[in-house]
């Protein structure tokens, strides 16, 4: 579709990329006077995450999770449903609907804060240009904000029927009877724990010696066991050297990550899911001259400036964490930059959140990263078991794990299993972000009977001085 704007339209912004941190970051700037357009190649806006990745991945996790309660859970609580049986047909349409209304959403957002919409593959022709198909815009500033697009392995073929993606895994037709999840990391265990509780058998091979890579080590453990106790079998340090996929589905080779003897598994659908790439290719960077690392992602200073003035970068196409939060905090401080403003982002304070159930959340360091550093930190533990609301939830796997500096309390770090731990960790975060202390969170009142009671317990914990354990 060609855009209704003039070819010689100037902005003072273009954001290249609709995601959470490039729609973000547009509504910001728009908020702040400076008149902005967004580039998207797509059908709808919201990108990865609002498309094919956060949001419909969460609208099947919270489906499966009350199909499993239905027909695991329930009867334990006095509720009996008779037989329960899987519509799959209506339960992707619930999580299409739920696509359709937030990318909708943006698209009124846009509206309301008067960006534009150019339709299409952008591309920098030149310094303060942006091409979008066959016209050419005028930018004072040009924030590149595309994302990231699956990983893959060299030696396997993904090819969205027998061997799928993220992607393909939001769009199978049918339950597999088996599939075989390459990478236990965050997409691998969310997208594993969906068709498991519909029914399939579900194996993670993961190449490191634990899953969920760079969390807690004691949280990693905790969630394999947990996780192997829903169903699911792990091969850890092990890789997969082929795949040769059928129409009557995938034979696999697996060998020790060291070396050794490949034994055979069989599935009907494998999913690779060994992480994400910038998407940095076709965007005209070479030409222009931005400077890009070894991994693709581009290279910017403190405020996301890369090394050709009046060219930037957020989210997921530069260092750090491919979250879409993280994105949109970018996007924001971005936004007020370039209006002049000082915003700060803590880094140390940026949450990470894995929605199985239970869910999995942290924040700062972990007990790793503290024992590497030299830093002598005290630890606060509290297990749901001994939480009332959690009993009486029949939700009582999991814990909440305080760490915090021996000399100053100062909070350091957070590491919750357990149900809404996404939820529970923002109290951390806040208490981080202010750099509070473990006795802050102990000397705050929380309601009764609730989870967040877990977390005041392990602050209390941090001291020595838990009152129910």
């Amino acid at each position: 579709m060609a855009n209704e704007k003039s070819t010689q339209t100037e902005y003072d912004v273009i954001v290249i990329g609709s995601g959470p941190g490039g729609y973000v970051c547009a509504i910001r700037c728009a908020q702040l006077g400076l008149k902005t357009a967004c580039v998207e190649k797509s059908k709808t806006l919201g990108g990865t995450c609002l498309n094919v990745g956060c949001i419909p991945s969460k609208a099947l996790l919270h489906a499966s999770e009350k199909y499993h309660e239905a027909t695991h859970e329930l009867e334990s609580l006095g509720v009996k449903t008779g037989k329960v049986s899987l519509d799959l047909k209506t339960m992707m349409k619930h999580k299409d609907d739920v696509v359709g209304s937030n990318t909708q959403g943006i698209e009124f957002l846009f509206k309301k804060n008067k960006i534009d919409w150019l339709k299409g593959e952008g591309s920098i022709a030149e310094k303060n240009t942006v091409k979008v198909g066959k016209d050419s815009f005028k930018a004072k500033h040009i924030i590149i904000a595309t994302g990231s697009d699956v990983a893959s392995l060299p030696n396997i073929k993904i090819d969205e029927k027998v061997v799928v993606s993220s992607t393909g895994a939001l769009t199978l037709s049918s339950v597999p009877k088996s599939m075989v999840v390459i990478g236990g990391g965050v997409i691998g265990l969310e997208m594993g724990t969906v068709w498991s509780r519909l029914g399939t058998k579900v194996t993670v091979v993961e190449y490191m010696d634990k899953i969920l890579g760079t969390m807690d080590g004691e949280t990693s453990k905790q969630m394999q066991k947990i996780l192997t106790k829903q169903g699911l079998e792990f091969k850890l340090s092990a890789k997969v050297t082929e795949v040769k996929a059928s129409a009557k589905g995938a034979t696999l080779k697996v060998e020790p990550a060291a070396g050794g003897k490949a034994e055979t598994l069989k599935a009907d659908i494998v999913l690779v899911a060994v992480g994400r790439k910038a998407y940095t290719d076709k965007l005209g960077l070479d030409a222009v001259g931005v400077e890009r690392d070894d991994r693709g992602r581009i290279k910017t200073d403190s405020h996301y400036k890369t090394n050709i003035d009046g060219i930037y970068a957020i989210g997921d196409v530069i260092a750090g964490p491919m979250l879409a939060h993280k994105a949109e905090d970018e996007g924001v401080a971005l936004a007020e930059t370039l209006a002049g403003q000082k915003p700060h982002i803590n880094y140390d304070a940026i949450p990470g959140v894995v929605y199985t159930w239970p869910e999995v959340a942290s924040v700062g360091k972990t007990e790793e990263e503290l024992k590497e550093a030299g830093t002598e930190y005290n630890v606060g533990k509290f297990p749901f078991t001994a939480n009332g609301r959690a009993r009486a939830m029949n939700n009582t796997d999991g814990f909440v794990k305080i760490l915090a500096d021996k000399t100053t309390d100062r909070v350091l770090g957070a590491h919750i299993i357990g149900p809404n731990a996404g939820d529970l960790i923002q109290e951390v975060v806040t208490m981080i972000e202010i750099g509070g202390s473990a006795e802050d969170i102990a000397r705050t009142c929380h309601a009764h009977p609730t989870l967040s009671e877990a977390v005041k317990e392990a602050a209390l914990a941090v001291d020595g001085r838990p009152l129910h354990i």
